[in-house]
Order: C-alpha cells, then sequence, then structure tokens
C-alpha cells in the first residue's frame, strides 16, 4: 500500500500556519470502503488510514519509509502566493473596483 508524504496547506478557516511546517505520511486507501447493511454505517478493514505519522522533515519521513520498506511519493508544497494589504485601502479614491455600500 503506497503513502503519501506532504506538508498540509493551511486551512482556509485558519488564519496561523499552525500545523503546516512539518512533513505528513499518510497512507493511501487500499480498498473502498463498504456500507453496513443493518446500520448503513461506513466501515473498512484497513486500519492504516487512521495513521497519519508527523516529521520535521522531508527527509526524515523518506528514510523512514526506506527504512520500513513503504512504497511513498512525494509532493512537494507550492508557494504561497501573498498579498500585502491593509484595511485603509478599502478607502482609496483610485480603487481598481467601485465601492458598493
Amino acid at each position: 500500500m503506497p503513502a503519501r508524504i506532504y506538508k498540509p496547506a493551511k486551512s482556509a478557516t485558519q488564519s496561523g500556519m499552525a500545523r503546516t511546517k512539518q512533513w505528513l505520511l499518510v497512507f493511501e486507501q487500499d480498498k473502498p470502503r463498504e456500507i453496513e447493511p443493518l446500520m448503513g454505517w461506513t466501515s473498512s478493514g484497513d486500519t492504516r488510514q487512521q495513521l497519519r505519522l508527523w516529521f520535521d522533515t522531508k527527509e526524515e519521513a523518506m528514510a523512514y519509509a526506506e527504512r520500513e520498506g513503504i512504497a511513498y511519493r512525494v509532493e512537494e508544497p507550492r508557494e504561497v502566493k501573498r498579498r500585502a494589504m491593509s484595511y485603509s485601502d478599502n478607502f482609496k479614491f483610485n480603487r481598481v473596483g467601485p465601492w458598493t455600500h
């Protein structure tokens, strides 16, 4: 079962960069989930999907996967594009878009 090594992106609801500096090793889904006929719950016999391993560096995660004989793929993080903008920019006379209030 292959694993994926990546750096998680920041959630849209968070303003800080918590839990985005470490690398994460997550196992891919080995077989599809099944719907349990009596209650209708979704179940799986694959317990590795619940496992999430955090590492400080990408090299540590790769070394762990190689040491344990786990096939893996590495997803490099994308560069974050930031626009510096202040609150007062909303009230400038030379705005790109018109003021709608």
